[in-house]
This record gives C-alpha cells, structure tokens and sequence, in this order.
C-alpha cells in the first residue's frame, strides 16, 4: 500500500512543537501533516518520568490511530521519557525525536573555542533524565556544558507571551548566576524555547549565539521518509491540521500564529 500520502504525526506537550513543525514544513512543504498537543497536560517538564511516558504514549495513539505515516516527538522532554518505548511499540513506522542541539553549539561556536562554555536550558525533566545525561557525557571534553532548568517559561509562551516584563524579569534571574561568566553559546533544550529567542538574545546579549534542534528533527524526518519509500509524491503544498487536548479556540489559533510567526 502507497502510504506516501499519509500525513506526518506531530505532538507536543504543548503550542512548543510548533517550531519543530515550522522546520519540517520548511524543509519538506509538500507533506501533509497533523499537529497534537496536550496543552491540558502543560508542562510536561515538572513532572514525574512515569506520568510523562504515560502522557507521551497516549499522545501517539492520538495520532496514530489518524493514519500517520510517521510520529514526530516534538519534545525534548517526551523524547527523553518515552522514545524508547515508543520506537519498541511501534515499530513499523518511524518515530523521530528531539534532544538539545550540544553538537552544533560546540562545532559551530564562534572561532571555533577549544572548549567552549555552553549553557542548556531546558525543563528539569529533561536535565534529570539518563538521556541528557549521556549527551553530556558525550561531549563533556569537548564543551564545559552547564545545564540551566527553566520552570516556568513554558507557562509562558503557552500564554502566548515571549516578551514583556513577565518574561524578561524570569530570564533575568534564571542567567543571574552567569551574568560575569564567559557564554559561546546557549542551547535551547525545549522547543517552546525558540518563540521566545528575541527576549533570550536581549538578556544574554546579541553576540552570544542561540541553538534549538528543531532543523535536525526535520532532517532526520526527511532521511527516514526517504529511507522508508514514503516521502511525499505531491506537487502541491500540503496541509496542517491543529489539535489540541484543551479544545480551545485561542490554544488553536496560537498554533496558527507561530506557524507563520
């Protein structure tokens, strides 16, 4: 059976995966796809690893049970509680997720530092879990990589709010204890993250770049398509269809809005 018309699943505990989906749509216009996200369970990264695989894995069977050719975990803390368990459950379709972007904010720092400092934001599950901890381990001669747990920004941007004084007072007291330390980079470990990287830049400062895997999902997504015989045939631009656990209109129309933002 021809599944190369099937949309491309896409979930998130939030609106956040939003900036993974701009990137997929980017990179790959002519897929169809739908966006899931269980803003009625926001923020998953304060919880508990076992309610987060449980929410994670009835986020998948959400879409899946849509047609979804393929799942993109579009969140770095679903990805570290339940891609595992997700690539195990269902292995006849590819499942995609997210991790911080260290690889690109050590090779790609400006002058190319011999060990640079880099900070990752991120929610606390996500620092807390094995998998980060693996990534650090994987590059910790490479980098001094500190990581920074950010409670509360993701209340934020599913408030619709990426600036303002709210937001910036948060960023202010989050980077405070590196206000005199030397930063090449900052990753942004969350993909609610990127909607508020003007606000991020202004705290931090212009020079220090910023880094969010959003690009690398999209391209890893395209490989597996490709890999799997069902990359879009279509000619024509595809279509996004939003879903969200709250039901609720400005839930929806915020989607829309960072899609085009």
């Amino acid at each position: 059976m021809d599944r190369s018309h099937l949309p491309i699943g896409v979930f998130d505990s939030g609106v956040g995966g939003v900036s993974v989906l701009r990137e997929l749509r980017k990179l790959m216009p002519n897929e169809n796809y739908i966006f899931y996200g269980d803003s009625k369970n926001a923020p998953y990264g304060t919880k508990d690893t076992e309610t987060v695989l449980k929410l994670t894995c009835q986020d998948a069977e959400h879409l899946l049970k849509q047609g979804v050719k393929a799942l993109v975990v579009a969140c770095n803390t679903a990805t570290s509680a339940g891609i595992s368990t997700l690539r195990q459950k269902y292995k006849n379709i590819p499942v995609i997720g997210i991790e911080p972007a260290l690889k690109p904010a050590i090779e790609k720092n400006p002058g190319q530092l011999a060990h640079p400092h880099i900070i990752v934001m991120a929610t606390p599950m996500t620092l807390r879990e094995e998998k980060f901890h693996q990534l650090m381990r994987l590059y910790e001669f490479h980098a001094d990589i500190f990581p920074l747990p950010c409670p509360g920004l993701v209340e934020f941007v599913e408030h619709g709010e990426f600036d303002g004084e709210n937001v910036t007072n948060l960023l202010e007291r989050l980077f405070e204890p590196y206000r005199n330390s030397k930063i090449d980079g900052v990753v942004l470990g969350c993909t609610h993250y990127p909607f508020a990287k003007q606000t991020i830049q202004k705290v931090i400062g212009p020079h220090i770049p910023l880094f969010d895997g959003g690009a690398g999902t999209a391209r890893e997504t395209k490989r597996r398509l490709r890999q799997e015989g069902i990359f879009s045939r279509s000619a024509e631009i595809g279509t996004v269809v939003f879903q969200n656990s709250l039901q609720d209109t400005f839930i929806l129309n915020l989607c829309r809005q960072l899609l085009e933002r």
